[in-house]
């Protein structure tokens, strides 16, 4: 089994370990650092965001999956920049304020590290002001907000008006989930997509950058 294979499969199985060895075993034999995150990593996440939409996948497994992928992604990145590759988007993620959960926030931000994004984690209660501020700073195509309270649901809105008092809503797509989190919700504040799980979360992402 060549190395890029061996490195998809154990991203699949969850097995950090291998996946390292795989990478490093694929970059001794000098294959693209490109070829392996795109055919191994890459790859690998793509699937196991199907088998959760296809119900043969679990958060767990994801959860599971995506760090053995980051245990990869880890060793190729310094590779990655080197050869000028550049990232499918980049993506400025995290819980807004007076949100304390991270799980789901995570999820969603290692699933999308798997599909090529270069993603900016703000960690969690963050304010509105900071989500702006780090959009501009790193001229980020997405802001991604999670909620898991309906309490810190209106800071979302908060987060576009920051966004607009800055001037640069029109540059910055905004996507949205968390448990309580509605499409009805999304349009009422003017979120440009919202996502109910982090494989979806993905695909919206690549959507909504590829407009």
């Amino acid at each position: 089994m060549d190395q890029i294979h061996e490195a998809y499969n154990a991203v699949l199985a969850g097995d950090a370990a291998i996946v390292q060895a795989s990478v490093e075993a694929a970059l001794r034999e000098n294959l693209p650092a490109e070829k392996i995150l795109n055919a191994g990593l890459i790859g690998a996440m793509t699937e196991v965001g199907t088998r959760f939409e296809n119900g043969e996948m679990y958060v767990p497994e994801m959860l599971i999956a995506a760090r053995a992928m980051q245990s990869g992604l880890v060793l190729l990145r310094p590779r990655l920049a080197e050869s000028g590759v550049k990232a499918t988007g980049k993506v400025v993620i995290g819980t807004v304020r007076g949100d304390l959960h991270t799980i789901g926030k995570n999820l969603v931000a290692m699933m999308l590290e798997g599909a090529g994004f270069e993603v900016i984690d703000l960690g969690n209660d963050v304010p509105p002001e900071r989500f702006a501020a780090a959009a501009r700073q790193h001229d980020t195509d997405i802001v991604a907000m999670s909620a898991l309270l309906t309490t810190t649901m209106p800071n979302m809105r908060a987060t576009i008006e920051a966004l607009e008092d800055i001037g640069i809503r029109g540059q910055v797509k905004v996507m949205i989930g968390g448990a309580p989190v509605t499409e009805e919700f999304a349009r009422q504040i003017g979120a440009d997509s919202f996502g109910p799980d982090a494989a979806t979360a993905v695909r919206l992402a690549k959507a909504l950058v590829a407009k």
